[in-house]
């Protein structure tokens, strides 16, 4: 026995991509699962005591914004990995929306580079579907899928050409690769800041319609369908959407689509000073810019939907869209701040609302964070084998703790869960056989005491 092996004890053991629903010991050895079993004791591991636990695949996040290269004051590669563990996550794919974008063969190999350098857990790079995410023509997709990257995006903006569209798809096609969809009309939605509604005229904000969303999906869905190629649906976000996206699965259209916990648990209520999760709530102004996100929190009606369709399989996975941002960037006026919520580390908090009012299932959720979004992109998961590598998360699914974002691990504190009590704990995070987040003196690498049992 080697002095980096680590002893979990009495753990429920929760895999739904391989139904494995059971209390056992894991030892790990060297990075990888050695046993899986009970009644073994090996001396000289350092143990730990999961009686009462969860312990499952690690988390896989395949739409995050790590801001780097170029936008380090918001988020790096080191802050955004420690916050994503801390969140459960021992994957994370990195939008290339950065300055400059992620859209050459070069670039895509900087990010891996730093991650090597600088990540705790792994980080898969999205390239951009044009060059400089302008729209005009197509970046140099195959060089970028060479280099490492796993899908294309222009996210933050929509790819408004459709023929360019058209011919990201046929591309992606060739390399067996989804392009990951930023649905959104820029003229229905130009100026908008919320969710057009009652609610939005009340305030005197400008609405940012369900058509603005719905229409896009609809051309890539149709462009889907002309090409055979795979199209991912982002941050989906309204009714009409997922009924495109349903219809288009029944006629066997190669579309996926992923759900942001906060459109799953946040309405446009929320810009009024509303903050309510199952059984708590907190106060805050009106027009708090935490709030603003893009795709706009919707209505009660769209979450409903949105949240029967992940039952169902019509939204494939959880994605968490985290979005640091700078106090400067959220300090102003509703009209002038960005657009984003800073939301890995809260994510599986946020999310056991759902199960704690009986509205999902334990197994169901981990499998929308994990096996699901992993078939997805084609890469990621590992599962609880012997023999796998260590990439495992531990959950106290009862666990109370208050949202405070001044202790983010994340450099942006732009939530508007702050103060919030959320029932369901990231205990730790392991990858490649280490533990890169415990919440022991809430460090992302906390140390770790050695018994001789």
């Amino acid at each position: 026995m080697t002095d980096k092996s680590l002893l979990i004890k009495d753990a429920r053991l929760l895999d739904p991509g391989q139904s494995l629903d059971k209390v056992a010991d894991v030892l790990i050895t060297d990075g990888e699962i050695k046993w899986i079993g009970k009644g073994q004791t090996p001396a000289n591991v350092e143990t730990i005591n999961a009686a009462g636990l969860i312990l499952t695949p690690g988390f896989i996040d395949i739409h995050c914004h790590l801001r780097e290269p170029g936008l380090e004051y918001k988020e790096n590669i080191s802050t955004g990995t420690r916050a994503a563990a801390r969140g459960g996550f021992t994957t994370v794919c990195c939008m290339p929306n950065t300055s400059p974008p992620v859209d050459s063969k070069s670039l895509v190999e900087y990010v891996l580079r730093r991650a090597a350098a600088e990540a705790v857990i792994r980080v898969l790079p999205i390239g951009c579907i044009s060059k400089a995410q302008q729209g005009k023509e197509l970046a140099e997709m195959g060089g970028m899928a060479s280099a490492g990257a796993v899908a294309f995006s222009d996210d933050g903006k929509p790819v408004a050409n459709a023929n360019l569209m058209r011919q990201a798809l046929s591309y992606s096609l060739t390399l067996n690769m989804p392009i990951i969809d930023h649905c959104e009309d820029p003229a229905l939605f130009e100026g908008g800041l919320m969710n057009e509604s009652p609610t939005s005229y009340r305030l005197g904000l400008k609405g940012i319609p369900s058509a603005a969303e719905e229409t896009m999906v609809g051309r890539d869905i149709a462009l889907a369908a002309l090409t055979g190629a795979h199209v991912h649906i982002a941050h989906i976000s309204t009714a009409g959407s997922v009924d495109l996206v349903r219809n288009a699965k029944a006629k066997g259209v190669r579309v996926t689509a992923e759900v942001t916990p906060h459109h799953l648990l946040m309405t446009d209520d929320w810009v009024t000073g509303v903050r309510i999760i199952g059984g708590s709530s907190a106060t805050a102004n009106p027009y708090d810019t935490s709030t603003k996100v893009n795709p706009p929190l919707r209505a009660k009606s769209d979450a409903a939907a949105l949240l029967e369709a992940l039952k169902d399989g019509t939204i494939d996975c959880i994605a968490t869209d985290h979005a640091p941002h700078d106090v400067v960037d959220k300090s102003q006026e509703y009209d002038h701040a960005s657009f984003g919520i800073s939301g890995i580390e809260t994510a599986f908090g946020l999310l056991m609302a759902l199960v704690h009012t009986g509205k999902l299932d334990i197994k169901t959720l981990v499998e929308k964070l994990t096996v699901a979004p992993a078939k997805v992109i084609g890469h990621g998961y590992k599962g609880i084998k012997a023999g796998a590598p260590a990439e495992l998360t531990l959950l106290n699914p009862d666990e109370e703790w208050t949202v405070d974002v001044n202790s983010f691990l994340s450099k942006g504190k732009n939530s508007p869960l702050n103060g919030i009590i959320l029932k369901g704990k990231v205990k730790a995070t392991i990858y490649d056989g280490k533990i890169v987040y415990s919440d022991v003196n809430d460090a992302a690498t906390a140390p770790r005491k050695k018994t001789n049992a």
